[in-house]
Parts: structure tokens; sequence; C-alpha cells
């Protein structure tokens, strides 16, 4: 069993930023992540990060979101800036692509 809390999301105005951040209660992994699902579409891969720090970035959010680890390495946060509508969505936290957080509402409005 693994518990991750995800805080940090909210409304936004377009070009605003956001941090979201997902605490977990264990320390080993290989891959922390963050995902995202718009209402109608399918859960997508946001951003993801392994043990080693190797990140990934969906092409949408390249250049504008960064994910990162504390020292422990039990929070991954995703820091989100210059949001866009098309960022709106509910973000989950996942570990090793199988643990997955409550999700945090991220809306951006126009």
């Amino acid at each position: 069993q693994e518990d991750l809390v995800e805080s940090g999301g909210g409304l936004v105005q377009v070009g605003g930023s956001l941090r979201l951040s997902c605490v977990g209660s264990g320390s080993f992994f290989i891959f922390k992540g963050w995902y995202r699902q718009a209402p109608g579409k399918q859960r997508e891969l946001v951003a993801e990060i392994s043990l080693g720090g190797d990140t990934y970035y969906t092409d949408d959010v390249k250049g504008r979101f960064s994910i990162s680890l504390d020292d422990a390495k039990r929070t991954v946060y995703l820091q989100m800036d210059s949001l866009k509508p098309e960022d709106t969505a509910v973000y989950y936290c996942a570990k090793d692509r199988h643990y997955w957080g409550q999700g945090t509402q991220v809306t951006v409005s126009s």
C-alpha cells in the first residue's frame, strides 16, 4: 500500500503559475509522475522523473512545466508556468505507474 497525497491545485488565470506537490509514504521508487485527465478525455502522462533524476515531459508542456523531487525523495513537485486553458484537468500523482493519488483540480481561466 502506498499513500500519495496531492496538493496545490486551484483556479488560475491564463499565463499564471501553480505548483503541485505529492507526498508519498515510502521513499523507494523507480518512477514518479504526474498525469492529467480533462473532461471527456483519457488520462495522459504529463511529466515523469526517475529515481536517478531522468525526466520526461509530454510535448504540450515542454518549456512550461518542471518536475522535481525533494531531498528525501518522498515529495514530487510539478511547477507549472505559462498556464493555458487547455491545461485544465484533474492532475494525478503516480508512483511506479501503479499507485495513484486522489487527484487535484487545476482550472485555467481565460
